[in-house]
């Protein structure tokens, strides 16, 4: 019997993946450790869960595209330009006619309770819609991943919902990358209806552990492994305690690589794109999570989230140099 991940892997083999959801600017007081109220001096850099996501597919060197909408000034021609220039395809990037506004986040560079402010009023890349869903050819794709925050209002949501239509037809995997935040949904109740919802219909779901409890409103792990049982790749993050691989009613477990980290956030997406495109690449759905577990553990080492996206040849000095930790399961 051929795993779900197998399939994934075939068809992801030599064609580009798209990438559906946020993208916007990151700002961080320097030097690293200083409070946003007390900096005298910033940098910049792309941000948001679905830009980082396709940073990192292009610098394993996987073709990779991004469909998100852009607001018509300095911050939104920014963050298509800096896309571009790490490798992402932005033919599937438009610019917004009205008022939206492309995200602007402000984050410090600490694991000490960082302060992360994230303006986020009438979203620009909440701005897509059926109409650009239509305009992709999903027939080439290798894979399509939607960020749960793409969901949470519409035009959006019917963008991604016309998106998984489409690559039905078209027998093109579809991973939800279930990234849920509180403050993008009018509610909880609506955010798991929704994301339960599409879930149900992926061939590829990946969350942490809080997330899966969300969605399955109680015991996360059970939805999880009933979503395997039907037939979808399931990742399950546990944070520190790793990652549980389900498929046909199996789990597999990996480990983490442990280090000093410069902040807390970063590390989902460099493992959601990593192990993508590792996948891809061939090695089997082991070996792509323990890379992307190894490219999580590097992001979050470094300031910003797109550059601190590691290269695969970065990936791999890091892992010959640093063993794996195996036996880091969380307690039940």
């Amino acid at each position: 019997m051929t795993l779900p991940s197998e399939r994934i892997a075939t068809h992801l083999a030599g064609r580009p993946v798209l990438v559906v959801g946020r993208a916007g600017m990151d700002i961080y007081p320097v030097p690293d450790g200083t409070r946003i109220e007390d900096a005298k001096e910033f940098v910049n850099d792309v941000g948001g869960s679905s830009g980082n996501i396709a940073v990192s597919i292009a610098k394993q060197g996987h073709e990779v595209m991004l469909m998100a909408a852009m607001s018509d000034d300095g911050v939104g021609r920014f963050v298509t330009r800096s896309l571009g220039d790490y490798g992402v395809d932005t033919q599937h990037c438009f610019v917004t006619t009205g008022l939206e506004r492309t995200s602007l986040a402000m984050a410090e560079t600490t694991t000490d309770s960082p302060d992360v402010t994230i303006y986020r009023n009438d979203a620009a890349d909440l701005a897509i819609t059926p109409a650009h869903a239509e305009a992709v050819d999903v027939a080439s794709l290798g894979a399509i991943i939607i960020t749960g925050t793409a969901l949470s209002r519409e035009p959006s949501r019917s963008a991604c919902a016309r998106l998984v239509e489409l690559a039905a037809d078209a027998g093109c995997p579809v991973a939800l990358d279930i990234d849920y935040r509180a403050q993008a949904w009018a509610d909880a109740g609506e955010a798991r209806e929704v994301l339960a919802g599409l879930a149900r219909r992926v061939d590829m779901a990946v969350g942490n552990d809080e997330e899966f409890d969300l969605i399955a409103g109680g015991d996360g792990r059970a939805f999880a492994a009933t979503l395997a049982s039907a037939g979808a790749l399931v990742l399950y993050k546990m944070g520190e305690g790793g990652c549980d691989i389900m498929e046909n009613g199996s789990e597999t477990h990996v480990g983490i690589f442990r280090v000093t980290a410069l902040k807390p956030f970063g590390s989902g997406d460099a493992f959601l794109g990593t192990s993508m495109a590792s996948l891809a690449a061939g090695p089997g759905i082991v070996a792509a999570v323990t890379r992307g577990a190894a490219a999580a553990a590097i992001a979050v080492s470094r300031r910003g989230c797109a550059r601190a996206m590691p290269t695969a040849a970065e990936i791999d000095g890091f892992m010959d140099r640093s063993p794996m930790e195996t036996d880091v399961r969380k307690p039940d």
